[in-house]
């Protein structure tokens, strides 16, 4: 069937985008489109139009064009024709699918018929749109597509965030001269594309520094993506940061999409970067030569735009000089790096990070919080913290429990630590007690709402009460 621009409705300058703005916010940064399609008219029109909503456009006349197009460029979205010489749209767009292909695709056909369209979904089509078409149609079956792969993108980068518990804008917290001058480096590397270099302790807050960098760069819209490279095996970084096409290795019953994918446009952190694989260094190095990644079980490769920025507790130069990380791969991460010192080196820091922690922490467990007095302000400064800010939070989390400071555990005075010989449930009992009076008294003594809240039964809580004399 010839094209034919009188079968549109429409003249693609005069329909509005149905977003109502020329590029929609939830749309892919710069989203780029294939069109394949082997009339020439259909890819001059699709062209045109697309380009006028600020899409990325480039056309193919055959399967065979589009996948060497595909190769040295990403795609957020292809439109495929069904009917093509040689090779078909609707076996290329399997092909496609089981090589790992992660955008969208909208078939088109000026013949079809329910059977056509079954196995077009079934092969893994987003959309399926007849010939003709009217301009809206195509343009809102676009939009579809890129709201749902950004809704996927996000979900995903919600749940990570939420699993490891670091959901929200954190700040970098402290007044010493060292994490000053901190601040002043990371605001002024974090707008740059370079890839950052985080070095420091166990639980001083490597990850904080890489959100910060992140949130105070032109990515700060898009998906901060962390992983801990020592919590993975040998085995399966490589799929998890590269994804894999299905029966890739055993057990890969489906195709999965890697973490640089989920990154794209934003910031992958690589936490425990000198844990990773020695093997499998040298890929990476590779992903940031040249930014592309290549799936496990293919040799299709795909173009991510992510900044990736590293952290380490070990000292890398030592590593490399005993041949346990590649030197090249420490020379591309080391553009720029950044120390965060221990927490014993900045005790003046200690009050302000524990005030921090008990007000958010307070809130989170449904207890009041507890006063910081000078006496334990000073004890909290003089205690090393050789577990760094992560124990402090566990020190004031274990406070709020027992409802006082513990600070004999420290090695200053008693404020109330746990009783020596006195059984654990007794100890567990206790705190429960004071958890639940806590929630009751924020409730008004409303049993009602505190059982509600508690997450028990008001005969549960009636029960407890009655126990306590309450």
């Amino acid at each position: 069937m010839a094209f034919s621009p009188e079968l549109f409705s429409a003249d693609a300058a005069a329909v509005p985008d149905p977003s109502g703005a020329a590029i929609s916010a939830d749309r892919p940064a710069d989203p780029a489109v294939l069109v394949v399609d082997d009339e020439e008219g259909m890819r001059s029109f699709l062209s045109r139009t697309l380009a006028m909503r600020g899409w990325q456009v480039q056309g193919a006349a055959s399967a065979e064009e589009g996948a060497a197009l595909l190769n040295g460029q990403a795609f957020d979205l292809i439109i495929l024709d069904i009917a093509l010489p040689g090779k078909s749209g609707l076996e290329w767009l399997k092909e496609l699918k089981a090589s790992g292909f992660a955008g969208d695709v909208i078939l088109i056909t000026a013949f079809a018929d329910m059977e056509t369209a079954i196995d077009a979904l079934r092969a893994g089509a987003s959309d399926f749109v007849l010939k003709p078409f009217r301009v809206d149609q195509i343009v809102n079956s676009i939009n579809r597509c890129f709201e749902r792969s950004r809704l996927a993108r996000e979900n995903f980068v919600l749940r990570r965030q939420l699993e490891g518990g670091s959901g929200g804008r954190e700040e970098i917290v402290g007044a010493s001269d060292t994490m000053s001058r901190l601040r002043a480096l990371v605001r002024r590397v974090a707008p740059t594309p370079s890839t950052v270099l985080i070095q420091g302790e166990s639980g001083v807050g490597k990850e904080l520094v890489a959100r910060a960098l992140h949130q105070l760069s032109p990515r700060a819209g898009r998906p901060f993506v962390a992983v801990n490279c020592a919590a993975i095996s040998a085995d399966l970084i490589e799929s998890e940061l590269f994804g894999h096409v299905k029966g890739a290795f055993t057990g890969a019953k489906e195709a999965r999409n890697g973490l640089f994918y989920y990154a794209h446009g934003g910031t992958l952190f690589l936490d425990e970067i000198g844990e990773f694989p020695l093997a499998l260094q040298s890929k990476l190095l590779r992903v940031l030569e040249e930014r592309k990644i290549r799936p496990v079980g293919t040799e299709h490769e795909v173009p991510v735009d992510v900044r990736v920025v590293a952290a380490t507790n070990r000292d890398l130069k030592q590593e490399v000089a005993q041949c346990r990380f590649r030197q090249d791969l420490f020379y591309r991460l080391e553009v720029m790096t950044l120390t965060v010192p221990p927490l014993r080196q900045r005790a003046e820091d200690v009050p302000e990070l524990a005030a921090l922690f008990m007000d958010r922490l307070s809130v989170q467990l449904g207890v009041p919080p507890l006063l910081i007095s000078p006496e334990v302000a000073r004890a909290l400064s003089a205690y090393p913290w050789p577990g760094n800010v992560r124990e402090l939070r566990n020190f004031v989390e274990r406070s709020l429990l027992f409802g006082e400071f513990p600070l004999d555990a420290l090695g200053g005075e008693s404020g109330g630590a746990e009783p020596a010989g006195v059984p654990p449930s007794l100890l567990l009992a206790e705190v429960e007690k004071r958890h639940i009076l806590a929630v009751l008294a924020q409730c008004g003594g409303s049993k009602a709402r505190a059982a509600d809240l508690l997450g028990v039964s008001r005969k549960t809580l009636d029960r407890k009460c009655a126990e306590w004399g309450v």
